[in-house]
């Protein structure tokens, strides 16, 4: 177990974020006693990743975060796939304090953190992502994880799937596909294993790539166009000047840019940006729909 203090990192936050589906909420509380009275309920975050092969659980309390694998495993992987080492702080800091919506959005969302995932599952991730909601691709690619990816065993013996490969996709059946409530989707992930495993996009070129090439390569892909692109950029390669814009992102910078949004200010960071305004847009929407 490694134990770490981090400020500006929310696991809850970046479950909800919309960056990745293979993150899940397992809530465990405790009660602190004194003098065989209660005296707190303290709820402690808890949650699992499947990601790069691995199982790892994650537990958070405030600032203090639990991780439960070796250090070794910890400095190699973790501390690098959530950007642990970036000063987020610093980013919320630059923004125009005279900009009162991002202001908002930054405070809101400020434990969001860019994740460094696989390429390839992000590719598929987010071709399932289109005109689709969160729940229903969790629900799909853990499908394709649990039919199609290979089964593995952690020391406790906690059973989990790794994300399929390219080889595995392509050999599946089309309407097997559709059988994973992918719907049309089904083909461009058939196509898209198979021109990966023709080598007509190499994966290890694009990770070596600069952002603008990078993009342009992943457009050849069967289903990917500029928004999914601008999204594997993001949440794979760790490009954080792409800027993905979906129907949220487009209807909050018709309404608070009207005049156009500053990227020039936030150059090298607009997704770290992006992202504050996507999180702040789903937490706004979510509040008003409970507030009905």
């Amino acid at each position: 177990m490694v134990h770490i203090t981090k400020d500006h990192f929310s696991i809850a936050q970046i479950c909800q974020s919309g960056q990745c589906f293979r993150l899940e909420r397992l809530e465990m509380s405790e009660t602190a006693l004194v003098e065989g009275r209660v005296k707190e309920q303290r709820t402690k975050e808890r949650y699992a990743l499947t990601a790069l092969g691995r199982y790892l659980e994650i537990e958070q309390e405030g600032e203090q975060l639990s991780f439960a694998c070796p250090q070794e495993e910890f400095d190699q992987i973790w501390k690098e796939y959530f950007d642990l080492e970036e000063n987020y702080g610093a980013i919320i800091a630059s923004i125009d304090r005279e900009d009162g919506y991002l202001t908002a959005a930054a405070a809101c969302g400020s434990g969001v953190r860019i994740l460094r995932q696989d390429l390839w599952e992000i590719i598929i991730s987010f071709i399932i992502s289109q005109q689709n909601n969160i729940r229903r691709i969790r629900k799909s690619i853990d499908l394709l994880c649990r039919r199609y990816g290979e089964e593995r065993q952690t020391a406790d013996e906690k059973v989990y799937f790794n994300f399929p490969t390219a080889k595995a996709l392509a050999e599946v059946p089309l309407e097997k596909l559709y059988d994973c409530g992918l719907g049309y989707r089904s083909r461009y992930l058939h196509e898209t294993a198979l021109s990966i495993l023709k080598g007509e996009v190499s994966l290890e070129a694009v990770k070596t790539m600069a952002y603008q090439e990078a993009k342009a390569e992943l457009l050849k892909l069967k289903g990917v166009g500029v928004k999914v692109a601008e999204c594997i950029c993001l949440f794979a390669l760790h490009k954080t000047e792409a800027f993905p814009i979906d129907t949220h992102i487009n209807k909050v910078l018709a309404q608070q840019y009207p005049k156009g949004f500053p990227f020039d200010r936030y150059k090298g960071y607009e997704g770290i940006v992006q992202q504050y305004i996507f999180y702040y847009d789903l937490t706004e929407n979510a509040r008003r729909i409970a507030q009905k």
